[in-house]
């Protein structure tokens, strides 16, 4: 039996929108999208091909999104003409998301992972409750985030790197500063730029062993009202190039403190 390749972590812009569109693009069978937004045109044509070589395209789309309904009614229109790996990311399918910003996304070819992510997006249409038997690998808000995150927080032994620009949540706040005050290395980038990028994704690295990738935020609103999605992933290439991105983010930290902030990188 073939072995199952490994998690990828990846997080240069270059490399973003390529990985989706080899998602889509090697699709045999279904592809199942939980969207918030997207206005890619690559992204909408390798769907429309999708379709068209015989995939079964299924698109969860938010009910509520900035610049109103008419944007939301836009996205079904293109989705509609459209008509293998799982994709968690931190990232919209949008031009700025893949460029500008400070994100990252994991392929993986765990089956478990993706067959929850198909059963939860389902659910989700459905107006289902979710199911307690999905991935363990996924943290899923709002119904297991808080507690999945207090977990790991409480779980680690010697250091926690946080990339999240929306942290601030009053109990893990309070949790992560206990952690630091028993002793262990506690590192929060939460300013709105990292390296020069626009700092949208969420990530965070316990004890460089093990990382949390995905849109879900230390904010009560992302923990308790909002149905986002995050991926723990272990297997050691993917914790390298994690390590890579939190050692960039502290290069370019240590860079702003001595020469002043960063500009502004335009929306």
């Amino acid at each position: 039996m073939p072995s199952q390749p490994p998690d990828r972590f990846i997080y240069s812009p270059a490399e973003r929108k390529p990985a989706v569109l080899d998602v889509i693009r090697r699709a045999e069978r279904r592809i199942t999208l939980s969207l918030f937004r997207c206005n890619d045109v690559d992204v909408f044509a390798e769907l429309a091909a999708a379709v068209s070589r015989g995939v079964s395209v299924d698109v969860l789309v938010t009910s509520h999104a900035k610049g109103g309904r008419h944007k939301l009614e836009k996205l079904w229109r293109r989705l509609e003409e459209t008509g293998g790996p799982a994709v968690v990311a931190s990232l919209n399918f949008t031009r700025k998301c893949f460029e500008r910003t400070c994100d990252a996304l994991v392929v993986t070819c765990d089956r478990r992972v993706a067959e929850s992510l198909h059963w939860m997006m389902g659910a989700d249409r459905d107006a289902l409750p979710l199911q307690n038997d999905l991935c363990p690998r996924l943290i899923i808000g709002p119904e297991h985030a808080r507690r999945r995150f207090t977990e790991l927080i409480e779980a680690a032994r010697s250091t926690i790197c946080l990339i999240d620009a929306k942290l601030s949540d009053p109990d893990l706040v309070t949790l992560l500063n206990a952690r630091e005050s028993a002793g262990l290395l506690v590192e929060r980038f939460t300013s709105k730029q990292v390296g020069g990028l626009k700092s949208h994704g969420k990530i965070m690295l316990i004890d460089n062993e093990l990382a949390v990738v995905g849109s879900l935020a230390l904010s009560a609103l992302s923990l308790d009202f909002r149905r986002e999605v995050a991926i723990v992933i272990d297997e050691p290439p993917a914790i390298a190039d994690v390590k890579a991105l939190v050692e960039a983010a502290r290069t370019a930290f240590k860079s702003r403190s001595t020469v002043g902030p960063e500009p502004e990188v335009p929306e």
